[in-house]
Formats: C-alpha cells, sequence, structure tokens
C-alpha cells in the first residue's frame, strides 16, 4: 500500500521540488506551451490516463490526476464536499490520508503535512502535488526531460524512461483557439444529457436502467461527489436549500412525501428518470410537477 500512496499524490510541485529532484529552469519554460505535455512513471510501468492528462501549470507545477494514481495503486478513496472545497480521504493498512482542495497541508495519520502546492480541482478532477511524495513518503523522483517523464521510484531504484518521444514534427502544428473549460455543474448537466431515453429500473444504479436517485447519485459521484442513496435522504442530508435555483441543484417532488429528484437545467427545467419514460427533460412549470415541486438543494 505505501506504493500506493506514494505514487498517489503525484500531482506535482516540480518545480519547488525539482531544484534536488529535477531541471526547474526547463520543467517552468515548458509551462503552457504545446511542449509542456508530460508523462508519469511509477518504477517502470507507465501510468495511463484515460480521460484527463497531467500538466504543468503557470507556475510551473506538474499536477497529476488523483483518481487515476489512487485507484491504481489500490487505496480506498473517499470523497466529501465541505462548503465550496472538496475533502479527499485516502486508506491504507498503514495510513490514513486527508487532502482538501486549496488547502496547502495534508493530514497524514493525525499529523499535519506541508505541502508547497495544494490540491486543486480541474476540469471536475482533483490534482495533488508530486513534491507530496518525497516530503512524506522519502520516494525519489526522477525527471527525464528528453522524454518529459516524471519517474517515480517507490523501490527505491533507479529506472528508465518506459516511453521514449517521437521525433518532433517537421512543422509546428497550427495554434487552437483557448477553450472555455465548463463549470462542474455544467460537466454534469452535459454528461446527463447523453442518458436521454435510459430506461427507468426500480433501484437501477447504471446506464443499463437508472432510477431517479440512482440517476442523479451516479452522475454527481462520476466528478468524486458522494450523495445519498435515496432522493429523501438526499433532500434531509444533502447541500443546502435554496431558492434561487442555478444550473446542477437538485430539484425535489413530493407525493405526501418526497419521493422523486431530479437536476435543475435552467429555465425552469429538469432532468430525471422517471417511471414513464425514463430519463427525460420536464419543466417544473408543468402543472404535474408544479404541484409535486417542494424545493431545491445545492451540492456544488
Amino acid at each position: 500500500m505505501k506504493f500506493f500512496t506514494k505514487s498517489f499524490i503525484c500531482s506535482c510541485a516540480l518545480v519547488g521540488a525539482a531544484v534536488s529532484i529535477l531541471s526547474a529552469p526547463s520543467v517552468q519554460a515548458a509551462s503552457g506551451s504545446s511542449s509542456s505535455t508530460v508523462k508519469v512513471q511509477v518504477n517502470d510501468e507507465l501510468v495511463q490516463f484515460p480521460e484527463v492528462q497531467p500538466f504543468i501549470d503557470n507556475a510551473g507545477t506538474l499536477q497529476v490526476p488523483l483518481r487515476v494514481l489512487s485507484e491504481k495503486l489500490g487505496y480506498q478513496v473517499g470523497w466529501a464536499k465541505q462548503e465550496s472545497e472538496i475533502v479527499v480521504t485516502l486508506k491504507s493498512k498503514q495510513q490514513t490520508i486527508q487532502l482538501t482542495t486549496d488547502e496547502k497541508q495534508a493530514i497524514v495519520n493525525s499529523k499535519k503535512i506541508s505541502l508547497e502546492s495544494s490540491p486543486t480541482l480541474y476540469q471536475g478532477n482533483t490534482y495533488v502535488p508530486l513534491r507530496f511524495i518525497t516530503e512524506t513518503f522519502g520516494s525519489p523522483i526522477e525527471w527525464n526531460e528528453a522524454n518529459r517523464i516524471a519517474i517515480v521510484n517507490v523501490d527505491g531504484k533507479s529506472h528508465k524512461p518506459a516511453w521514449i518521444a517521437p521525433p518532433p514534427a517537421p512543422a509546428p502544428a497550427p495554434k487552437v483557439a483557448a477553450v472555455a473549460i465548463p463549470s462542474m455543474s455544467d460537466q454534469i448537466v452535459q454528461t446527463a444529457n447523453t442518458f436521454m431515453g435510459t430506461p427507468y429500473v426500480w433501484g437501477g444504479t447504471t446506464p443499463r436502467g437508472f432510477d431517479c436517485s440512482g440517476f442523479v447519485r451516479y452522475l454527481y459521484e462520476a466528478k468524486g461527489i458522494d450523495l445519498p442513496r435515496t432522493s429523501v435522504q438526499m433532500y434531509d442530508q444533502a447541500g443546502t436549500r435554496v431558492t434561487d435555483l442555478k444550473v446542477g441543484d437538485l430539484v425535489f417532488f413530493a407525493a405526501g412525501s418526497v419521493n422523486h429528484v431530479g437536476i435543475y437545467l435552467g429555465n425552469d427545467q429538469f432532468i430525471s428518470a422517471t417511471t414513464s419514460r425514463g430519463v427525460t427533460i420536464d419543466s417544473l412549470a408543468s402543472s404535474y410537477w408544479g404541484s409535486r415541486y417542494v424545493g431545491a438543494k445545492r451540492v456544488l
């Protein structure tokens, strides 16, 4: 498990850490350019990031997604929302580690450890600093500039790059206009729309079929936010009650007691898994849903 812990925190403050570990000037010089694509290797194995990728931020810090590394290395990962921040807890037989986004410290077995770079949310994913590995676990890190790989030597041995950079292209690629990164609420809504027409299944929690709370919980869990299982539990326990509805808020309905939940889309519309039509979009202003609407909760 120690192997995993060392790698899991691979999001790296490589410039601050790199004075003795990597070449800080070269990392910082590459920040923000097309050549700043970087890879992470644990011992001899190259880590694959299927959705979001490591990157070097404007401060020269190599940021790496937490979830991929933590799952790969075998830690039990928990997520919770505290006001505007996400708290991540990782557990093994030997250690419990707690990280909070935008806080420059971690709690390792009840002991506070300072971080040079705080965990942060980017593209709906939590990134963490690689320097945490050396500061907390003493695992050496090598920076291979030729192939732009940060090699985490968990076993204490030196390792060669598992990936060799291809020769440079004969001509630079055309510049691509910057794309605005959607908010987490917008990302959740965009994903929700891809499930339009998915059939209703009592107790369903997967794309093969959803019930109303299973649908909502599936979408939020994919972004690291854990919600209660049922609509009434969400209404009683999750988030904060609001009246000024925003995209991504949970909207609740009752027939006697709360028995349905959906996600607000804006313009009085919401998406939910219904018994009659599966995942579909309805209006809060309709006679059916309007008469059953009981309130909204904000969890983002």
